[in-house]
């Protein structure tokens, strides 16, 4: 397994992977470069820059609600036709909110965008990765990963550049050209037809999913916010576990659910949804703390400080053409326990830097953290996989989708959450407090999600993810004994 070689990946496979990787770069931007805005959009439409988070809200709300029905559309419409209409849908709601005139014209576009961006990716990731070999499954999620490492770390800079020197309206025109170029590309290479014997839509099990993400995302929200209460906080998130309980209740006793919660019965699948989910919350609050911190307590500009988060990206790409032949050499349980482990010692390294620190220790910090956000995130996205049979596939990819949207939808609301709970923490435990305190607080609160994930990964069994190390380990079996049969694809 060790001296494996790998033969190159097919020319379309790339070809739609990179395609994939473009809609997930624009829905991932879409997600955070408005934050940065704010201010400016709120001098704008006449309204407060906090007002101007539902329009952050509104979107990751939409992407949360409505993933888990990408799976059945595809089924029922065929991949080709909802991918298509997802980008076309995304790009024409982008133009449309570059000429909104006031924050509830905006607020209803960013809902429609969120409809496109819902359905963008998981289809595309499923037609990815339609028929490609286990070995094969690394080296083209790899391709597709690495936007959801960029977006937020160049947003930032992005949404800096573009608020000091344009018109905050070009935050959102700026998708425009890619998603047309996307919808060219697309017309070319997506093929895929409906699903013969798809049944009705599982309205229940939509409704209960559905209100419990919404629900869970709106509590995000809440806690994001500067000032806000904690009580309506505590309210939704009291309802979102109710929710999501009786969601999964349906899910598990229905026929013909939503999605097929069974493919968590797979070991390798249920590790990535747990530890990955904690991975993934802490990569969605580095990106949003380090600016802040550079901006509030070090006093430094939007362009200088987006300048210096952009060396996670450089640690992301520096390692990137390594990390298949990385997982090939040592195996999935030990690098993931790895990352997790850096990823954590690296907050923790955060939290001791100060005005003074010279920026090539800072840019340097930023890197490593880079490379184990880099190194994580592709691994759970590949091992996902590594032992689900190909007629589960489906399930397991919108199931996977809707855990990794909204542990980094949260994983604002969980910077946000450890910010505020550091200015009490360090005045009870010095006495003092002060808002770099805070912030190096907020670093520390933010590493157990992250040690936590590096436990899941240790915990795996060795040899966990070798179907995709190697072609002899490549044939998988559903040991599975309640599997519900799947419907067989039409020809294409």
């Amino acid at each position: 397994m060790t001296g494996t070689t790998t033969q190159p990946v097919d020319r379309r496979q790339r070809a739609v992977a990179l395609l994939i990787s473009g809609c997930f770069f624009m829905e991932n931007l879409d997600g955070t470069i408005v934050s940065t805005a704010a201010p400016r959009m709120g001098v704008a439409l006449g309204v407060s820059a906090t007002a101007i988070g539902l329009v952050v809200t509104a979107y990751l709300l939409t992407l949360a609600v409505l993933i888990p029905l990408s799976g059945w559309l595809t089924a029922r419409y065929g991949a080709r036709r909802v991918l298509l209409s997802a980008i076309c849908l995304f790009t024409l709601a982008s133009l449309a909110c570059g000429g909104a005139s006031t924050l509830g014209e905006l607020v209803a576009l960013r809902v429609v965008q969120g409809v496109g961006g819902a359905m963008m990716v998981p289809v595309g990731r499923m037609v990815a990765l339609s028929g490609v070999a286990k070995p094969d499954i690394p080296r083209i999620v790899s391709y597709i990963v690495w936007p959801a490492l960029l977006a937020p770390v160049v947003a930032p800079l992005l949404g800096g550049v573009i608020t000091t020197y344009a018109s905050w309206r070009w935050l959102f025109l700026i998708n425009v050209p890619l998603g047309v170029v996307a919808f060219a590309v697309a017309l070319r290479l997506i093929r895929g037809g409906p699903m013969a014997g798809v049944g009705p839509l599982d309205w229940v099990g939509l409704v209960w999913t559905s209100a419990g993400l919404g629900t869970l995302t709106y509590t995000g929200h809440l806690l994001s916010r500067n000032g806000g209460a904690w009580q309506p906080a505590a309210a939704f998130g009291a309802a979102s576990v109710a929710l999501l309980g009786l969601a999964v209740r349906h899910l598990l006793r229905s026929n013909r659910p939503l999605v097929d919660l069974g493919t968590l019965r797979v070991p390798s699948f249920r590790t990535t949804v747990s530890s990955g989910s904690c991975f993934w919350l802490v990569v969605g609050a580095v990106p949003f703390l380090l600016p802040l911190l550079f901006q509030e307590v070090f006093g430094w500009s939007a362009v200088k400080s987006g300048a210096l988060v952009l060396f996670v990206f450089v640690g992301n790409i520096g390692i990137k053409p390594a990390t298949t032949s990385l997982f090939l050499r040592f195996g999935y349980r030990s690098l993931l326990t790895v990352s997790g482990a850096t990823l954590a010692a690296s907050l923790a390294a955060f939290a001791f830097l100060t005005a003074a620190t010279p920026l090539w220790l800072i840019a340097a910090l930023a890197t490593v953290s880079g490379a184990a956000r880099s190194l994580g995130l592709t691994g759970y996205a590949a091992l996902a996989f590594a032992d689900i049979p190909h007629h589960r596939m489906r399930d397991a990819n919108v199931l996977n989708a809707t855990a990794t949207q909204a542990a980094a939808g949260l994983g604002v609301a969980a910077a946000t959450v450890a910010l505020r709970l550091g200015t009490p923490l360090t005045h009870t435990l010095l006495g003092h407090t002060s808002p770099s305190l805070s912030y190096a607080a907020a670093f520390c609160l933010l590493a157990p999600p992250a040690l936590i994930a590096a436990a899941g990964a240790a915990r795996m069994p060795r040899g966990t993810g070798d179907a995709l190390r190697t072609p002899d380990a490549a044939t998988t079996t559903d040991t599975d004994t309640t599997r519900r049969p799947e419907p067989a694809s039409s020809p294409e």
